[in-house]
């Protein structure tokens, strides 16, 4: 009787051993993702307490003693505060302007019929696959006639026209994925577009707010190419330019720029975390009929 039932428990079906084997190959995905995400940034972090030579010599090694003062001194040398200032107003700006401007567009796109809506809709969707090199000379030459280089409006503009295309398509999507008797039903209460808009379709789009909230700071964060070619001036320069201090024709204190690396990579890996739950949401309940 009991090698009876120990030969029928050790028994497992097809579709368990198949199960067991999909569970074990998620977990080694996810593993495996897990460290070729963080591992870089461990590594990063860890290179902020080692000299030039022991990173060139021995990258992967451990510090041999923990100095955290050179985060201070990274601070200090490279004139940090100054470039984190710069890059808080222009992504917070640009922010700001993404989410009010593409919350708008996004419910006129979703609950009007209007003409040249489909035109407009597709000018926008360019957006998303144009690189920015294909109208940066265009763009230059209007920001010169302007007179407003060197300045931070000359982030601020290109960098709120680059996140409203994704912004209107990811925020059009969840609206219409909403029924459109709770629009109907407003308006019979006599609400207004405005009304309706404030009362309505804020609140129900803060899942997808938050999502372009996420991707709009990580992108003019870290934006590079338009901050070093319009911004001259030392005073106005971001985080990504103002690196470029660590590095000079000759030679690069790379203890240094990986502390200022590490000091400016931290906050925005915070960012996503605290808000990851919201930026799946906001991507899948868009999907949701």
């Amino acid at each position: 009787m009991r090698w009876f039932w120990l030969n029928h428990s050790v028994h497992h079906s097809p579709n368990q051993l198949n199960l067991s084997a999909a569970v074990r190959i998620g977990i080694f995905g996810k593993l495996t993702g897990v460290g070729l995400f963080f591992l870089p940034l461990v590594w990063m972090a860890m290179s902020a307490f080692k000299d030039n030579g022991a990173i060139l010599r021995t990258p992967f090694s451990l510090p041999t003693h923990w100095d955290f003062s050179v985060f201070a001194e990274a601070w200090d040398a490279g004139g940090i505060g100054r470039y984190a200032v710069n890059s808080a107003i222009v992504t917070g700006a640009t922010t700001a302007a993404v989410l009010l401007l593409g919350s708008m567009a996004a419910y006129a796109f979703a609950r009007f019929e209007f003409r040249g809506s489909g035109l407009m809709l597709a000018l926008f969707t360019l957006g998303l696959i144009l690189p920015i090199q294909s109208y940066f000379v265009a763009q230059n030459a209007m920001f010169d006639a302007l007179h407003i280089k060197d300045t931070r409006l000359a982030l601020i503009l290109p960098y709120t026209a680059m996140g409203l295309s994704l912004a209107i398509w990811l925020l059009r999507a969840y609206l219409q994925s909403l029924p459109k008797e709770l629009f109907e039903a407003a308006r019979v209460d006599g609400a207004g577009d405005w009304l309706i808009y404030r009362r309505i379709v804020l609140p129900l789009l803060k899942p997808g707010l938050a999502t372009v909230a996420v991707f709009t700071v990580l992108a003019a964060w870290n934006e590079f190419l338009l901050a070093l070619l319009y911004i001259q001036d030392e005073s106005l320069k971001t985080i990504p330019v103002g690196l470029l201090a660590f590095s000079t024709k000759y030679i690069t204190d790379y203890q240094l720029l990986f502390a200022a690396l590490t000091m400016v990579t931290v906050p925005m890996v915070a960012v996503y975390a605290m808000f990851n739950r919201q930026v799946v949401a906001g991507l899948t309940e868009g999907s949701m009929k």
